[in-house]
């Protein structure tokens, strides 16, 4: 609620407390006069109004009937790993470090960095991220080798590279039966995406092709690892 309404149910925002800005969007029916034929018309004016909002577990003195904040989800357990999905990431050969707190591929490293597993509210979440870095794996000059001239963060080169990642990591989570992760980051990149779609119309197939490509080249693996447990 905002603080006004918080204000008007006796309850006051707690000091020092933060609040999410929220845009309301509606449409005006207006009737107005025609300019050229002086007849009364109906008009539909869309507006947008921003406000600040804040939860109610940061508001104090609220009413009985407001429901109490709800308890924070138990962490995801080591125990909830999936032997399964961790051996088809190993079997890549892939160096991974769980550290720190955010997912990265570094290319000049050659390394996958994932926050720590108890870090991700489930275990799911943890292998989708995990998909989408190792589709960014498969980039390496040793491996496919794919380059769209990105030079920094956040340009056309970039955001193309993380349409094939977004791409590779829902295919390969397919595959595999993990459900997709959303990323808080995936808005940064629609207005690229967009500039590049329309620049180019024939882009979504070209990088559906490079992520399907980097699937297969992860899967490439399993079949090596299998072909040399047959032979042992």
């Amino acid at each position: 609620m905002t603080f006004k309404q918080a204000d008007a149910l006796g309850a006051h925002v707690r000091k020092g407390e933060k609040g999410s800005l929220v845009v309301y969007a509606d449409t005006i029916h207006k009737t107005e006069a025609d300019k050229d034929s002086g007849e009364e018309v109906e008009k539909d004016i869309p507006f947008m109004k921003a406000y600040t909002v804040f939860n109610a577990d940061q508001i104090e003195d609220l009413p009985a009937h407001y429901p109490p904040a709800l308890p924070e989800s138990p962490a995801v357990l080591v125990a909830d790993r999936d032997a399964a999905l961790d051996r088809f990431f190993r079997n890549t050969g892939a160096t991974i470090r769980e550290t720190g707190d955010k997912a990265s591929y570094s290319v000049a490293l050659d390394v996958v960095k994932m926050p720590p597993f108890p870090a991700f509210r489930d275990a799911e979440s943890f292998y989708a991220t995990l998909a989408h870095e190792m589709t960014h794996w498969t980039r390496h000059p040793s491996r496919l080798d794919r380059d769209f001239g990105r030079k920094k963060w956040g340009d056309e080169g970039y955001a193309k590279e993380e349409l094939v990642a977004e791409l590779g990591a829902a295919f390969l989570c397919a595959d595999l039966d993990i459900t997709p992760e959303i990323r808080e980051d995936h808005a940064a990149y629609i207005t690229s995406w967009l500039k590049a779609l329309k620049d180019d119309k024939r882009f979504i197939f070209s990088t559906a092709a490079h992520a399907q490509r980097a699937v297969d080249h992860l899967h490439s693996y399993q079949q090596q690892e299998e072909a040399k447990l047959v032979a042992a």
